[in-house]
């Protein structure tokens, strides 16, 4: 790139040969010739500088664009500007027999010297010179694309000459031709007169076919200049059927001499209602490209709903409505427009590829389309996002490819990120405040019809049950702005039944001696509300938040607590709720642990390795024993997702599972009987097989898989035969299958015909057969 810029500066400064050479049969032509340096640059430019072909015309309609807005410009202080030309447009038509394109403007046009100046010097722009010389008060609020004086050569990527011809107000018409080699000349035109304005003729490479055909053109100049604020017009052709005429008919018959005789017999037969005969016409017209405007570039209070709605379809090819959107101008260090906007409808590839998908976001530069693929502008978790971002001061690099300054890119991408969670902000505060006017109604005027609810479904929350996985990814990658995604988190509950209920709304309906907020991570709702690790929790009326999205176990270890308040698993030791008298708990504690110590003892001994500890148990009301695990340890969730996941090794699993604890019911009778016969020392084979199936209860209803489940199978079967008082599991022996009855051969069903006496009963006797 300093290669490049060092040869900018040499070709800015260099001067060109003029020889005249003149010919009697055509108007003079002066041919001028490049130094070596421009030379080598216009190659650079050619081959090395932009990435797509197809660029050229993007860079082409914007040099236009910036011509039209140089004459209305102009016309501002001069009423006589427009009168040479007054329709403001961009015209583009082919030619396929003779393989060229044209692309004519009626803007500002050039002079002769003009077209020695600016298209004889790679790397100097007109634009550049004109923003200087209009640089007074009157400047300010002109807006032009064209800035580095090299996007005109990038015709050269599929024209092996160019022509231009140029009409300016103040001169005559004249043409500027050039082969991209080491000369280009510059006569007066005596052809078309253009009236004003400037017609860039390429003759294409044989490579470069494509552009001339109408579909490939429209749909190019709908990527990249679909919001020019002037109309570009394609001139394409369409076809039709017509009916033809008794004369052509005529005409027709006429030409087909072989068939003349025949088509005379037909005619006699030939009825008189016989379809009339039809051809297909080709018809070539002007046919308007661009008829969409860049809303961004207004006020947002000047845009209507239903002109977002439309524009977002325009843009995204998408058939429904957008959820929300957001229209803002970003001032300071960069300046631009935009407009996001959420979908209201998921991709059917959004998660396939995340580490790979970006958000659909279009960067204009003075409504000309740079690009739409961006790696680093927003964050992935926002590639749900669909918008424009519009800047009329951006710096970019001369293919207008990639941004010249990556800081630059970063303040915009930051500017972007607050406002899309602003939006999302706002969308979920609306749905709070409707749903509180809501409870209001309720009481005024009692239950809505259901049909009703139904269909004025809470926006933020159809949002969250398309995209909340995006906000989850979000806690978990972006640390910046985790506490603002953090207000954006909705979960099921223990007491929000159908719906959902946030972080601020869980604080606002906490208990007075509520310290902590209580969640519990399972595979589904119904898991979860079944827990026995709800049982206490629920005959205390405090509200548990269900984690039931696997995504939940990874982003709740960066949300350690909220407004003050820590996040607290119930399925985790240190399990307290706040409203205990501590004095008496610890008496109270103090004393089941004495009294269960046998117990416990005897059980540790019994499981080894199997669990850590044996403890008595605070959190459980009609379960006889729970699992739970360490404060820092995984959950019996999490280990279920690491165990799920196709990669996983068994020896890693074994280090990451977790440290069980055994927690008892010291009021369940199981337990006391257990205790009992503990103490009694009255343990024997079914007494361990008991403990043992308890220890496989507790797991699978904590959530976990018993360690060996052959074994848990063979101690449940012994279990049932004890309880049908079976003395021995030993298998009956085999049935005895008795043999197989003869088959009679149809005695019963055949009938002697010859008992009877004569051919009447013997028919009588066939009918009641």
């Amino acid at each position: 790139m300093r290669t490049i810029l060092k040869l900018f500066a040499i070709a800015a400064a260099v001067t060109v040969n003029v020889a005249a050479a003149e010919t009697a049969e055509a108007p003079a032509a002066e041919t001028f010739e490049f130094q070596a340096e421009v030379n080598r640059l216009m190659d650079i430019i050619i081959n090395s500088l932009y990435k797509n072909k197809e660029i050229f015309l993007r860079e082409v309609i914007s040099n236009g664009s910036d011509a039209l807005d140089k004459i209305r410009f102009v016309a501002v202080s001069d009423k006589t500007a427009l009168d040479s030309k007054k329709e403001l447009e961009i015209r583009i038509s082919f030619d396929k027999d003779a393989r060229t394109l044209t692309i004519r403007d009626s803007g500002v046009g050039m002079t002769k010297a003009d077209l020695v100046a600016n298209l004889g010097t790679v790397a100097k722009s007109g634009t550049t010179n004109f923003v200087e010389a209009m640089s007074g008060d009157q400047g300010g609020d002109l807006s032009l694309i064209g800035q580095f004086g090299v996007g005109f050569y990038s015709v050269y990527l599929v024209a092996d000459k160019v022509r231009v011809r140029s009409k300016h107000n103040d001169d005559e018409q004249h043409c500027w031709e050039s082969a991209a080699d080491s000369s280009f000349s510059v006569w007066k035109d005596d052809g078309e007169d253009l009236g004003r304005g400037t017609e860039i003729t390429l003759y294409l490479k044989e490579d470069a076919g494509e552009f001339l055909d109408q579909d490939r053109l429209e749909e190019l100049v709908l990527r990249y200049s679909e919001f020019i604020t002037f109309p570009i017009y394609l001139y394409k052709s369409s076809t039709e059927t017509v009916e033809v005429e008794d004369d052509e008919e005529e005409d027709l018959d006429d030409e087909e001499e072989e068939d003349e005789d025949l088509d005379e017999e037909d005619d006699e037969y030939e009825d008189e209602d016989e379809a009339p005969r039809t051809t297909t016409v080709t018809n070539w017209d002007w046919s308007q490209v661009n008829s969409e405007s860049a809303i961004w570039a207004r006020d947002a209070s000047e845009v209507e709903d239903d002109e977002y709605k439309s524009f977002y379809k325009t843009f995204s090819k998408d058939t429904a409505d957008p959820t929300t959107w957001i229209h803002f101008k970003a001032e300071g260090e960069v300046e631009f427009k935009s407009i996001l906007f959420v979908p209201g409808q998921v991709p059917f590839d959004m998660y396939d590829s995340y580490h790979n998908k970006n958000a659909q976001l279009r960067l204009y530069v003075r409504k000309v389309l740079i690009t739409d693929e961006f790696e680093d502008l927003v964050p992935r978790y926002l590639n749900f996002l669909r918008g424009v971002v519009d800047s009329d001061d951006l710096p970019l690099n001369v293919s207008r490819e990639t941004l010249q300054q990556h800081k630059v890119l970063k303040v915009m991408g930051k500017k972007l990120v607050r406002k899309a969670l602003e939006m999302l902000r706002k969308l979920a505060q609306k749905s709070e405040s409707d749903d509180d006017d809501e409870d209001e109604d309720d009481e005024e005027e009692g239950d809505e019809d259901d049909e009703e609810e139904e269909a004025s479904k809470d926006p933020y929350i159809e949002f969250w049950e398309k995209f909340g996985k995006n906000i989850k990814l979000g806690i978990i990658e972006d640390s910046a702005n985790r506490s603002k995604l953090t207000k954006l988190l909705r979960y099921k509950s223990s007491t929000s039944g159908e719906g959902y209920t946030s972080f601020e709304q869980y604080v606002e309906n906490m208990k007075d001696w509520q310290k902590a907020i209580y969640y519990i991570a399972g595979e589904n709702v119904e898991a979860v509300e079944n827990s026995p690790f709800l049982e206490k929790c629920k005959a205390k009326g405090v509200e548990v938040l269900y984690m039931v999205d696997p995504i939940d176990e990874y982003a709740i270890q960066h949300v350690t607590e909220f407004d003050g308040k820590k996040l607290q698993s119930v399925t985790k030791e240190g399990l307290k709720f706040g409203d205990e008298d501590e004095a008496l708990e610890a008496k109270r504690t103090k004393l089941y642990k004495e009294t269960f110590k046998p117990l416990t003892d005897y059980l540790k001994e019994l499981y080894g390795d199997a669990v850590v500890k044996v403890s008595i148990s605070k959190r459980v009301e009609t379960t006889p024993t729970i699992i739970v695990t360490s404060q820092y340890g995984n959950s019996a969730n999490m280990e279920r997702i690491m165990r799920a996941q196709a990669f996983s090794e068994k020896q890693s699993m074994g280090m990451m599972m977790s440290q069980k604890t055994m927690e008892l019911n010291p009021r369940h009778p199981i337990i006391n009987e257990l205790l009992t016969k503990v103490k009694d020392e009255k343990t024997d084979e079914d007494t361990e097989n008991l403990a043992w199936l308890l220890l496989d209860n507790a797991l699978m209803q904590s959530g976990f898989q018993p360690a060996d489940v052959d074994a848990f199978a063979q101690r449940a079967l012994k279990i049932i035969q004890s309880g049908l008082a079976l003395e021995s599991s030993d298998l009956l022996p085999e049935m005895e299958v008795p043999d197989d009855p003869e088959e009679e051969e149809d005695e019963e069903d055949e009938v002697d015909l010859d008992a009877f006496g004569d051919d009447a009963d013997a028919d009588e006797a066939k009918d009641e057969l």
